[in-house]
């Protein structure tokens, strides 16, 4: 069986892990989470950095940085994963789902003009595949609206978007706050661990406290006060240093791994366009504005039934690939207290998108197979 996805070790990684164990601190904040908040601001000039356990806890951390009480509204898109809305949704927040482009994943910033109201406080867009959202349109409508953006940039590190001006910006340092993922599916890997991004000063201090339980404890360990308590939200959002030991090792070779994944990434695009040519399917487009990271790569079917004998197909050789998100708004959950609403894009994703098996270890021969086993079966 070829999987969707493999985790792997590149470089010292397991070595790092025993120097974080034989150091006598596996908790918290310390030597590589601090390695790893260091190299990314240096790297991404992202103005302040804080390692949190998973992408998810990160985007929780930026919903009480963005003071999202109930009744504030938050604009989604509706094909993302669960973590995007629920991390508002938490702090009892109306979810406003929003769709994304007809061409590609990403929310579209027209329609997120339509739903925002007197009561909206937050836009949420998420960077597909690592693709850049209209960064520019989004933030304009922030700042006209006076808005949080908050950056799901779980599958985007090592991306950029490039602005009208030619300023080119790492995703995630755009809005007012950002969240990473480093789950084992992604380009950069620790198993589980993410990260936040807090792009506006005024946030850094209250980003440690909520991140330490709500207390000032990191404030005390740089002796800046005599004790430390309880003065916030929070909870316990830092990661062991065994994530972050494995994580720094990743880093030390993201050059290395961006290179082979682009690689993947352009061998799939070049060995499926006949298809394209052809009418069967949909391959990914990166806008003008946007670079490729290389995070996935994914064909869009004709129809559910096409995708899901693909599916079927493919496993029958000892390929896997998979789909992805459901559409949330029309997910159990959401249905259980709201009107259902019709959002085309995102079930036009949810129906058709297919994943391809993508991982750093992917070899020629699998990835000529999965190809010439994707031809075949349209051509047939």
């Amino acid at each position: 069986m070829i999987p969707f996805n493999k985790p792997f070790i590149i470089g010292k990684e397991l070595a790092y892990i025993e120097e974080a164990v034989k150091s006598g601190k596996i908790s918290g904040d310390g030597i590589f989470t601090k390695k790893c908040q260091h190299f990314f601001e240096q790297k991404y000039h992202f103005p302040k950095v804080l390692m949190t356990t998973s992408c998810t806890d990160a985007l929780e951390m930026a919903a009480i940085l963005c003071n999202v009480e109930p009744g504030d509204e938050v604009i989604v898109p509706s094909y993302t994963f669960v973590s995007s809305a629920n991390a508002f949704a938490l702090r009892g927040a109306k979810i406003v789902f929003v769709d994304s482009c007809h061409d590609n994943p990403n929310i579209d910033p027209v329609e997120i003009e339509k739903h925002i109201t007197e009561k909206t406080k937050v836009i949420v867009p998420v960077h597909y595949a690592g693709i850049a959202c209209d960064m520019e349109k989004i933030m304009e409508l922030a700042q006209k609206h006076n808005l949080f953006v908050v950056e799901d940039a779980a599958q985007a590190i090592d991306s950029y978007y490039t602005f009208s001006d030619g300023t080119k910006k790492a995703l995630g340092s755009i809005g007012h706050f950002a969240a990473f993922s480093f789950h084992e599916t992604k380009n950069i890997i620790a198993g589980e661990g993410g990260m936040l991004a807090i792009n506006d000063p005024q946030y850094f201090d209250r980003a440690e406290v909520i991140r330490e339980k709500g207390t000032n404890r990191s404030a005390f360990f740089r002796g800046e006060v005599n004790k430390y308590g309880w003065v916030d939200l929070g909870s316990s959002f830092l990661p062991s240093e065994i994530i972050s030991a494995f994580l720094y090792a990743q880093l030390e070779n993201i050059e290395t791994i961006q290179k082979k994944r682009l690689e993947i990434w352009y061998k799939y695009q070049k060995g499926l366009s006949t298809l394209q040519e052809q009418g069967f399917v949909s391959l990914p487009d990166i806008p003008s504005y946007a670079t490729n990271n290389a995070h996935m790569y994914y064909i869009v079917c004709r129809s559910y039934d096409e995708r899901t004998q693909l599916i079927q197909y493919l496993k029958a050789q000892d390929i896997h690939p998979v789909f992805h998100y459901l559409s949330l708004n029309k997910s159990d959950f959401f249905l259980a207290n709201n009107p259902e609403i019709d959002i085309p894009n995102s079930d036009h994703f949810t129906d058709c998108l297919l994943r391809l098996p993508f991982y750093y270890e992917l070899s020629d021969n699998e990835q000529n197979t999965i190809i010439e086993q994707i031809n075949s079966f349209f051509t047939k």
